[in-house]
C-alpha cells in the first residue's frame, strides 16, 4: 500500500484539463517545485525528471528559469538544485494566513502531551495530505514527520477522514484518480476508505492500524466547514508498540472529536470578528 515511498511522479503529474485558459508550462514549473520534499536535500535534473515524469530537456529549461527567478538555488559544485528563498517566502505567507493553525495549535499541544502522541493538522494536495501544523507528546519521538510533510491520502487516518468529509461527487472523482494510480492496491484502499466512512458516520473518527506504515497507528477526524464539507483533517498517531487499539477507540478518538469540535467553534468566533480586531499571529 502506498506509504512514504509512493511514486512522486504519480502524485506530481497534472492531469491537464481541456481548458484553453490552462497554461501547461506554468503547471510543469510548479511540478518541478513540488518534486522537492522535506528532508530531500538537493536534486539534480535527472532526479527531478524521474519524480515529475517530465523529459529531462524540459526539466533543464524549467530549473534554469526557476533559478533565475529565485525559486530554486543552484549548487555548481554538485550540479544540483534546492528550493530558493522565494519559495520560503511564499510558504511562510501561506502558513501565516491559515487561521485554523492558530486556533488549533494550543489545544493540539495540550492533547499531544496528554495522550503522548504525535498530532497533526493537514490539508489536501491532490492525492496527498500536507501537514500544516504538528505537535508531539514527550515520548512521541518515533513520528518524525513535521510541517510540510506529505502523506498519502488513501492509507492514512488523516487522509481517510478527509475523504469521508467530501461531497459525494468530489469523493467519487478523487477515488477514481486514486484507483487509476494505485491499481495494485485498489481493493485494500477501497475497503479501508469505506470502513473509515462507516466509522466516522457512527462515532466521528476513523482508526488506521498499521495500514499506512506497519509500525504506525492513528485516528483521524475531518474538520468540516459551515457547509458540512471537509476542509482539513486532524490525526493522532503513535508507534503500534506504544499503545493499544482499544485505547485509540475509547480514548484517542473521542478526545480528538472534541478537539475538532472546539476548533471549529473557535474558527466560527474568529471569523465573526471584524478584521481590525483580529490579533496578528505568527506562522
Amino acid at each position: 500500500m502506498p506509504g512514504t515511498n509512493f511514486s512522486h511522479a504519480a502524485d506530481a503529474l497534472v492531469e491537464v484539463p481541456k481548458d484553453r485558459q490552462f497554461v501547461t508550462a506554468l503547471a510543469r514549473g510548479l511540478d518541478i517545485l513540488r518534486a522537492f520534499q522535506a528532508g530531500d536535500g538537493m536534486l539534480g535534473n535527472q532526479e527531478i525528471a524521474a519524480r515529475t515524469g517530465l523529459p529531462k530537456p524540459t526539466v533543464a529549461r524549467l530549473t534554469h528559469t526557476l533559478t533565475e527567478l529565485g525559486y530554486l538555488s543552484y549548487a555548481r559544485r554538485f550540479r544540483k538544485y534546492e528550493l530558493g528563498a522565494s519559495v520560503l517566502a511564499l510558504g511562510y505567507a501561506a502558513l501565516s494566513n491559515i487561521d485554523v493553525r492558530h486556533v488549533a495549535r494550543q489545544p493540539m499541544q495540550q492533547l499531544a502531551t496528554t495522550l503522548n502522541c504525535a498530532m497533526a493538522l493537514g490539508a489536501r494536495d491532490r492525492h496527498s495530505m500536507i501537514w500544516l501544523e504538528a505537535q508531539r507528546g514527550p515520548a512521541a519521538i518515533a513520528i518524525t514527520y513535521d510541517v510540510g510533510s506529505r502523506v498519502p491520502i488513501a492509507s492514512t487516518a488523516m487522509g481517510r477522514a478527509y475523504v469521508a468529509g467530501l461531497p459525494e461527487a468530489e469523493k467519487v472523482k478523487l477515488l477514481d484518480a486514486i484507483r487509476r494510480r494505485w491499481r495494485d492496491d485498489w481493493t485494500k484502499v477501497k475497503t479501508g476508505v469505506e470502513r473509515a466512512e462507516r466509522e466516522i458516520a457512527e462515532r466521528g473518527f476513523c482508526v488506521v492500524w498499521g495500514e499506512w506504515l506497519p509500525e504506525i497507528c492513528g485516528v483521524g477526524v475531518p474538520l468540516r466547514g459551515p457547509d458540512g464539507v471537509a476542509t482539513h483533517a486532524f490525526t493522532c498517531s503513535a508507534p503500534i508498540y506504544q499503545t493499544a487499539k482499544e485505547k485509540l477507540e475509547q480514548l484517542w478518538g473521542p478526545r480528538l472529536v472534541t478537539l475538532v469540535r472546539d476548533v471549529r467553534n473557535g474558527l466560527a468566533g474568529r471569523h465573526s470578528m471584524p478584521e481590525s480586531m483580529r490579533r496578528p499571529m505568527r506562522a
